[in-house]
């Protein structure tokens, strides 16, 4: 093999000995062509995205835009109750946030394309809406793409699997490709046996073993920079790539995953629920460097938790005390460590539901709603303590200030500093970010 025919099949010399660098991606993110890129931050402050997704569809009417003056079969059995923001009523099952309200703000008046799952919980997660053969990607890809990660650890996560069975996952690469996918944790962060096992070697792999991988690394790229002159898109090779190497045995990836290094009177704050310590957790990955991490914030089995076609209160009564615990226990501890002003905290549906109460026969429920519905975004940068937009007097439709959800993540993108104008080429097609959508001004 002579030297021209040596560097024209770089790649295959990372694949000998069954050494693969490009599949060394257990995170599911930055493989070496990908960190080769990594971008060095502005001036600007790097902000961060804790997204707790109420997948389902989480009734507005019952939470944050109450209709105390509407019939029964409207308003349902809740009550509006006051906060620390004078004029600012919620939910009476939501005491918690009623004392921190002022750490996030409202929106009474978004509305969505859709009230189908799937469609609804991709359109909010990238903006675009769903599309089978060219995806638009997830605000935490788009992240990934344009502010490369500089920690060893995962720049996007999600915590639970999300992905209806009909439909794109949601919040994935879409064109921008696998690699920019989030590391996906389907275990329960809540149980005893809580562990992250893509951060332990393999059983066959020691740490030797390891070693050795990396030794044969370098020489074949000591001898292929040789063969390439010393040329800088070579040595920048040679340091991405070891890089990319260190994911798969860092120390603070695993630590970052680590709940028993918390207090018990710190988990106890958040609840001990899968709610509750999954925001723990993210909180924990934040510090640790991840950028994006999206929550699947219900405590129910199964997929679509917030989804009460019946039995709606019952269903309520549960989930709203673990939402109201760990969402404003979240919102106090990034508060407290000085981390609020740097990290964005979302919540929101894929929509809201319908604001007449169904007669199910198996007990009274609400119906999907996209043509309007609530979501908080608080922290990151954004004014807190705002109600933006309001609905009608049945919680309909908005009647102030529509917010669409390209709108919305328009808002997020604005936050992060991200281009929605930014392209990418595939299938021979330039593809914008982000083609429609206006930032909430007013946030800023």
């Amino acid at each position: 093999m002579d030297i021209k025919s040596l560097s024209l099949n770089r790649r295959q010399l990372f694949t000998m000995g069954g050494l693969t660098v490009g599949a060394v991606s257990p995170l599911g993110i930055a493989l070496p062509d990908v960190l080769a890129s990594e971008a060095v931050q502005s001036g600007r402050k790097q902000i961060n995205v804790i997204f707790m997704f109420l997948q389902g569809g989480a009734s507005h009417i019952d939470m944050y835009d109450m209709k105390p003056d509407m019939p029964a079969e409207i308003r349902g059995k809740y009550h509006p109750a006051a906060t620390n923001l004078p004029g600012l009523q919620l939910s009476d099952q939501l005491p918690k946030l009623a004392q921190c309200a002022d750490k996030f703000s409202l929106i009474r008046s978004m509305h969505s394309y859709t009230s189908k799952h799937g469609e609804g919980d991709v359109h909010v997660m990238c903006g675009s809406e769903l599309d089978r053969n060219v995806q638009a990607p997830g605000i935490g890809a788009v992240l990934s793409l344009q502010q490369k990660q500089q920690a060893p650890i995962p720049p996007f996560v999600h915590l639970g699997d999300m992905k209806h069975p009909s439909y794109s996952a949601p919040g994935f690469g879409g064109y921008l490709g696998r690699t920019f996918n989030p590391f996906l944790i389907k275990q329960d962060p809540n149980s005893s046996s809580f562990r992250v096992e893509a951060f332990d070697s393999a059983p066959d792999v020691d740490v030797s073993r390891t070693s050795g991988r990396k030794g044969l690394l370098r020489s074949l790229d000591r001898y292929q920079s040789a063969a390439e002159n010393q040329l800088e898109f070579a040595r920048s090779h040679d340091t991405f790539t070891e890089r990319a190497l260190s994911l798969a045995t860092s120390t603070s990836a695993k630590s970052a995953f680590d709940l028993s290094q918390e207090s018990p009177k710190l988990r106890d704050s958040y609840g001990r629920n899968r709610v509750g310590q999954g925001m723990l957790l993210a909180r924990r990955l934040i510090e640790a460097g991840v950028r994006f991490v999206t929550i699947q914030g219900y405590v129910d089995t199964g997929i679509y938790a917030w989804d009460h076609h019946w039995g709606i209160f019952p269903h309520l009564d549960q989930q709203l005390p673990f939402y109201d615990t760990s969402y404003a226990a979240l919102l106090n501890d990034l508060d407290d460590r000085g981390l609020l002003e740097t990290t964005l905290v979302i919540t929101a549906g894929e929509f809201g539901r319908t604001p007449k109460i169904n007669t199910d026969k198996k007990g009274p429920g609400r119906d999907h709603w996209g043509r309007c519905f609530s979501l908080t975004m608080g922290g990151g940068g954004v004014k807190t303590g705002l109600v933006i937009g309001s609905s009608d007097k049945y919680g309909a439709v908005p009647e102030d200030r529509p917010v669409s959800v390209p709108d919305f993540v328009a808002t997020v993108y604005h936050a992060l500093g991200l281009d929605p104008a930014g392209e990418f080429v595939t299938q021979g097609r330039p593809m914008r970010m982000l083609p429609q959508g206006s930032p909430v001004h007013e946030l800023f």
